[in-house]
């Protein structure tokens, strides 16, 4: 656990890093507002495309090969694709690095199966919430390095980014040791169930947890509102500059952090995780809501402190959706929980930076919180499926492992 909290933050202090200034190198193409917010929608969405697409394959080549050289080729690949865009020439090079970073960025699929390898019943959501602990920490630091970095040069965040991921990858492979052994790995590969589309479909409709998978879905889709229109709408509605946003973030990434790695391990325990799930969803909705209506900055932060108990919602979700999956299955359905997060940062940042890039034209009326409203209503109807089918979520938990369907 100590090594896989080393690797996601190292992972997420890497992401965070690029966040604050990307905004700014898209500039470096065309100055205009819309065309930056547009470009920025595509760039994350491009990533995720690929994140979606690479994900089942890489959990279902860990179920084979076990999860450490797996972990390793994804950190050695993502450091060198930081290289290839600190320094890309035009755009089209830039999306080329987006690509591959996508491809390439499937790491936590893989950390997530090593988690349930080592987990039981007694630590499992506590260890799931160590991994938005560790992104909440690396989005602590990174958007801060970003932020003074940038102010410096548009590529010296991409160097640092790289530097970190190729150091995550020499620690790993002298430190990291395998979770899966042999006797429980798959003997070979079904490459007809590690379609993304297929796979995602099977676990949406067909499987015994489809209500939890969607609530994940939802979840994760109100979630992509920060990353795609934060830096966008900070700087529209209070005009910060890189190093404030930076610093923003900083701010939302320790709330978030604390939110999993102390929250989760303080409240799931007391009140179970069904409630964690919906009493956080109704939090969310309501975090969201006030966003979308801040007239100061300060406010900003004020309800980011909200983020210290919605942050149990995800851990939850995803420890009840894992206990019933046994390990030689673990890669396969992380993989497919991977594509789903995907797939939601693929929609996205394409719905909040449209709302954000029509409400925010001279000719309409100006809500530049559009997107935020539109996040708390997908937080609302992730609450509102949950307490439709609580008391067969509630009988679900204590089932044993099952082979997933399809």
């Amino acid at each position: 656990m100590t090594f896989i909290f080393i690797t996601i933050l190292l992972d997420a202090i890497g992401i965070g890093l690029v966040i604050p200034i990307l905004p700014e190198v898209i500039r470096r193409f065309g100055a205009d507002e819309s065309f930056v917010s547009t470009y920025f929608g595509y760039f994350i969405s491009v990533y995720s495309f690929m994140l979606f697409i690479a994900s089942p394959l890489l959990g279902s080549l860990s179920d084979r090969f076990g999860r450490r050289p797996v972990l390793l080729v994804a950190l050695c690949g993502a450091g060198l694709d930081y290289l290839l865009m600190a320094f890309s020439p035009t755009l089209l090079i830039l999306f080329i690095g987006r690509i591959i970073s996508g491809l390439t960025g499937a790491s936590l699929t893989v950390a997530s199966s090593y988690i349930a390898d080592v987990s039981n019943d007694q630590n499992r959501t506590a260890n799931f919430g160590m991994i938005g602990a560790a992104f909440g920490l690396g989005f602590v630091i990174g958007p801060a390095l970003g932020g003074l970095v940038g102010s410096y040069g548009h590529n010296l965040p991409f160097i640092l980014a790289a530097v970190l991921s190729l150091t995550n990858f020499i620690f790993g492979y002298f430190i990291l040791p395998e979770s899966l052994p042999l006797e429980k790995r798959k003997t070979k590969i079904d490459f007809s169930q590690i379609n993304p589309i297929k796979s995602v479909f099977t676990v949406m409709i067909k499987s015994p947890a489809a209500v939890l998978i969607w609530a994940f879905f939802l979840v994760n889709l109100a979630g992509q509102s920060h990353p795609s229109v934060w830096a966008l709408f900070t700087h529209y509605k209070f005009q910060w500059t890189t190093l404030e946003i930076g610093l923003s973030l900083t701010f939302v990434g320790l709330a978030f952090g604390i939110g999993q790695g102390v929250t989760t391990r303080i409240v799931v325990p007391k009140i179970g995780e069904l409630k964690s799930v919906i009493y956080g969803s109704l939090v969310l909705m309501i975090n969201f809501l006030l966003l979308a209506l801040v007239t100061k900055s300060w406010m900003l932060y004020a309800t980011s402190t909200l983020l210290l108990f919605t942050s149990i919602v995800m851990p939850s979700l995803q420890s009840m959706i894992t206990k019933g999956t046994p390990s030689e299955e673990q890669g396969e359905l992380q993989g497919t929980l991977m594509s789903i997060t995907s797939l939601t940062s693929i929609i996205g940042p394409l719905i909040y930076t449209g709302l954000f890039s029509f409400f925010t034209k001279p000719d309409y009326y100006a809500l530049p919180g559009a997107p935020y409203v539109a996040a708390g209503l997908f937080a609302g109807f992730c609450l509102i499926i949950v307490l439709w089918r609580r008391r067969k979520i509630a009988g679900q938990s204590s089932l044993d492992p099952v082979k997933m369907e399809g």
